[in-house]
């Protein structure tokens, strides 16, 4: 057994998409090495001394004891984590001749190789058994532990392994023509849906459930200011429940997004994410956990967790100022980019944005403020951080009322299945109103380019906007809070069973963006 070549194939992961990547293993004598090609980082350098451990298992596969050069091809684009392991396994057996390269050239192994032999479940499967499926693989071999989730891609054949050796001697077994029988995955108890919060459970605030219900109708930002115990988090915790399911496509983007996060867990069971995510960072949390990045490696950051869901951002004025001026342009475009000095890197990050702040640093600055402790400067400073052109981004801005007696009689007020089917009617008369003029699927109001709404034929008559134009007037607006106030009125009248706004939902779209009474 002098030398040989053997080929096979995997999935490299670039962002949330996956590209495949063809692994070829050439074996010769001479000087014992294992050389690795094709931009890997250093868990792909450190799987040859996983392989060679894991090859002394196999009869006759003297790994150690031959010069082995593997290239991962394209060898052009970087190659990220541990999962190469068992197609170079794959590959390095093929060239050896110990399975036979015809049966295992258009397969994609995917999956890390312990030192006994053991595959290990690796994150990010369904993204990458996915990007496999779209270039016309049908056959994926992966770990048990990740089985379930290679299979809610549909077309594609899912192999699991739990052990190299077997591996072999099912590729031996196809080898001779022979049926082999699948490595069995053990069942988990089925996972229990999670429960929705209700919005009767807050009692009063009629003006935050109002402003709750319009940014769920029309995908709308929104930010409420007020005193500590409001129910500020209470109410930002119960959009998620007024925001339509996910479709098929949109549960299969953010189950992969989850997947590469490695947020999905294991077994047989795992399913697709059917409700819209909502995520909760910590306002301690740092520009790269928010955003995206890291060090080495480019990984999705909160706002990317929360894609088609909710980013709830609670103490706002705490966090990093860095952190909330980097929001901005992800909001307008719905995706965001990090760049290196050798590649870059873009996420999607189309989420609806619910922040929270206190009225000041103590939280007591609310009516009279007698109890606040904080100097003018410590309230400036505090809301600085709400720069204006953030501000400006977010379309509502409501105070919650302190609670006090007058709650005590209050009714619970409406559940949160009564309030999710008007927005979804509402949503349903946006997707009819603007098929023609947005692509994206199950287009909101939010969506609309304001080009459009000054436009023909959807322009209002100048006595429906007569305050709205004095505001742009008198530069108390800009263009694009005139247009956000537009998007909004239009989404009252959704809720309202109005084919288009009057004035009266203009006024009530534009006062809704200045009752928190927060000044950047």
């Amino acid at each position: 057994m002098g030398q040989g070549l053997g080929r096979t194939r995997s999935v490299g992961l670039r962002g949330v998409a996956g590209f495949v990547v063809d692994v070829e293993a050439h074996v010769a004598t001479g000087l014992p090495g294992f050389a690795i090609s094709g931009l890997g980082d250093s868990a792909v350098k450190q799987s040859a001394d996983r392989i060679k451990a894991a090859a002394a298992l196999i009869e006759k596969m003297p790994v150690s004891q031959r010069r082995v050069t593997v290239n991962l091809s394209p060898a052009g684009e970087r190659k990220i984590g541990t999962a190469f392991d068992l197609a170079i396994f794959v590959a390095v057996a093929a060239a050896l001749r110990i399975v036979p390269d015809g049966v295992v050239r258009d397969v994609v192994h995917i999956g890390e190789v312990g030192l006994d032999g053991t595959v290990r479940a690796v994150s990010g499967v369904l993204p990458l058994v996915r990007a496999a499926s779209l270039v016309g693989v049908r056959h994926v071999v992966v770990p048990v532990a990740n089985a379930g989730e290679a299979r809610l891609v549909a077309g594609v054949q899912v192999h699991p392994v739990g052990m190299v050796t077997e591996l072999v001697e099912r590729y031996r077994a196809l080898g001779r023509g022979r049926a082999v029988e699948e490595v069995p995955v053990p069942e988990r108890p089925a996972p229990q849906p999670e429960a929705v919060r209700d919005l009767s459970e807050v009692v009063g605030q009629a003006d935050a459930k109002l402003a709750l219900e319009i940014a769920a109708a029309g995908g709308h930002h929104l930010l409420f200011a007020g005193p500590p115990g409001a129910g500020k988090t209470m109410l930002a915790e119960r959009l998620p429940g007024l925001l339509p399911p996910l479709d098929e496509a949109e549960s299969m983007e953010v189950t992969a997004i989850h997947s590469v996060l490695g947020a999905l867990g294991s077994g047989e069971d795992v399913r697709l994410i059917s409700r819209p995510p909502f995520v909760a960072p910590h306002h301690g949390a740092s520009q790269a956990a928010v955003i995206g990045g890291g060090s080495g490696r480019i990984r999705p950051g909160a706002i990317t967790q929360a894609h088609r869901g909710v980013l709830f951002l609670d103490e706002t004025p705490e966090f990093d100022k860095s952190v909330l001026q980097s929001l901005r342009t992800p909001l307008e475009r719905g995706t965001v980019s990090i760049a290196r000095a050798n590649e870059t890197v873009t996420f999607p990050a189309r989420f609806q944005l619910v922040l929270a702040a206190n009225p000041c640093p103590c939280g007591n600055g609310w009516g009279k403020g007698l109890d606040c402790t904080c100097t003018p400067l410590m309230r400036r400073t505090y809301f600085g951080k709400l720069s204006g052109p953030l501000l400006d981004r977010v379309d509502l801005q409501v105070h919650v009322q302190p609670p006090g007696l007058s709650m005590a009689g209050v009714g619970s007020g409406e559940p949160t299945a009564v309030v999710a089917r008007r927005v979804a009617a509402a949503r349903d008369a946006q997707g009819e109103r603007w098929r023609s003029v947005l692509v994206r699927r199950r287009s909101a109001n939010a969506d609309v380019p304001g080009s459009v709404l000054r436009g023909r034929p959807w322009r209002l008559p100048p006595g429906a906007t007569a305050t709205l134009d004095r505001s742009l007037e008198t530069g108390a607006l800009s263009l694009r809070g005139y247009d956000r106030t537009l998007r909004c009125a239009w989404t009252i009248a959704d809720l309202t069973g109005l084919v288009r706004p009057d004035r009266e939902q203009v006024d009530l779209a534009l006062s809704l963006r200045h009752r928190a009474g927060v000044a950047a």
